[in-house]
């Protein structure tokens, strides 16, 4: 019995906010001092390091579950299945629902609960629960429904990953511009097919390293609400990926029997483009080989980080041919991989 990916769907936010839509900002150090540096160098720095262009942002009236709905939605219809058949509904994210200009994220009922409600499912043996793992929580999600489906407890799951950093993002530090909104669902259920998921990797690094992505106040020191923002380390976890990230891809691919010469895309968290390539290519050279030209399809530079969406809305844009020169055939090997807060990593090798 093959564990097959059967449909996807995605949600692309409608509101772009371009780099020079940043020029206006005050930006600040972490210890709320003036970067002697005008916002257009800053911003072309940013861009020269992390590729991003512009983002995605939700519309005011809009939340996370709902983005979440709608990516679900285009997954069910995608997959031709009906929805009351689903065992599970799992939904990766961070920070719930944060409505627009409130300072409360809310996280009760689940994010699962609120997505099930609007999918308009009535079967109650149909489980929804939320899970949070940083930015890989849509592929350990995909695990968990490996893992319901191999052990005969479940034959059909519908995995998102959905998030609106938007909400969460200090206007003060740099690191905002990294962040923005999306969501991507797929159906994951058994098949008769070959194929796949050959195999995952799943790692937590937190003794020294728990706390590289936090929740911290505002850089500016003249704002004394209790409002706290996502913060991080960005050196610290830069170093980090490139020392850990390798390693695990290395070893999940050890364990799907499959060579590097079998690996036909990466489609590795969007978290930044120089920090994406240089895992990929440490994981290449562990091998002795260098790169190979268009193994790693990119979103960062329009869509942003989008957390837990990026690589679900990779994988749809890809199968519903909506990103130029990218592909994906019956029989090719791909492996899916992020790395995020915990610190967590994992990846999956996987069969089309």
């Amino acid at each position: 019995m093959a564990i097959k990916i059967t449909g996807t769907g995605s949600f692309i936010p409608s509101i772009i906010e371009k780099n020079e839509d940043f020029y206006n900002h005050q930006f600040l150090n972490a210890d709320g001092s003036t970067i002697n540096s005008p916002n257009e160098v800053i911003v072309e720095k940013f861009k020269a390091i992390t590729g991003i262009q512009e983002r995605r942002y939700i519309k005011d009236e809009l939340l996370n579950s709902d983005i979440a709905f709608f990516a679900a939605e285009k997954a069910i219809e995608d997959a031709k299945i009906d929805k009351e058949s689903l065992d599970y509904i799992i939904v990766a994210h961070n920070y719930g629902d944060v409505r627009h200009d409130h300072e409360q994220s809310d996280t009760v009922p689940s994010i699962a609960s609120r997505v099930k409600h609007l999918l308009k499912i009535k079967n109650p043996k149909c489980v929804g629960y939320d899970l949070l793992f940083g930015c890989p929580g849509w592929i350990e999600g995909v695990i968990h429904a490996k893992a319901f489906i191999a052990s005969g407890v479940a034959k059909r799951c519908l995995v998102i990953g959905s998030e609106t950093l938007s909400r969460v993002v200090d206007k003060h530090d740099r690191d905002s511009m990294i962040y923005s909104d999306g969501a991507g669902a797929v159906i994951v259920e058994e098949s008769d097919e070959e194929g796949g998921i050959l195999a995952h990797e799943s790692a937590t690094f937190a003794l020294d390293e728990a706390h590289f992505i936090y929740f911290g106040k505002t850089n500016n020191p003249e704002i004394t609400d209790q409002r706290r923002y996502i913060k991080m380390y960005g050196r610290k976890i830069y170093e980090f990926a490139l020392s850990n990230v390798p390693k695990a891809l290395q070893s999940c691919l050890e364990k799907s029997g499959k060579s590097i010469d079998d690996v036909k895309k990466i489609l590795i968290h969007q978290a930044n483009e120089k920090m994406d390539e240089a895992i990929v290519t440490r994981f290449y050279k562990l091998h002795k080989m260098k790169m190979p030209e268009g193994i790693m399809p990119m979103t960062i530079n329009t869509l942003g980080n989008s957390s837990v969406a990026t690589v679900p809305t990779l994988l749809d844009m890809i199968l519903k041919s909506k990103l130029d020169n990218q592909e994906i055939k019956k029989g090719d090997i791909i492996v899916l991989a992020s790395v995020g807060a915990g610190m967590n990593i994992n990846a999956i090798v996987y069969q089309y």
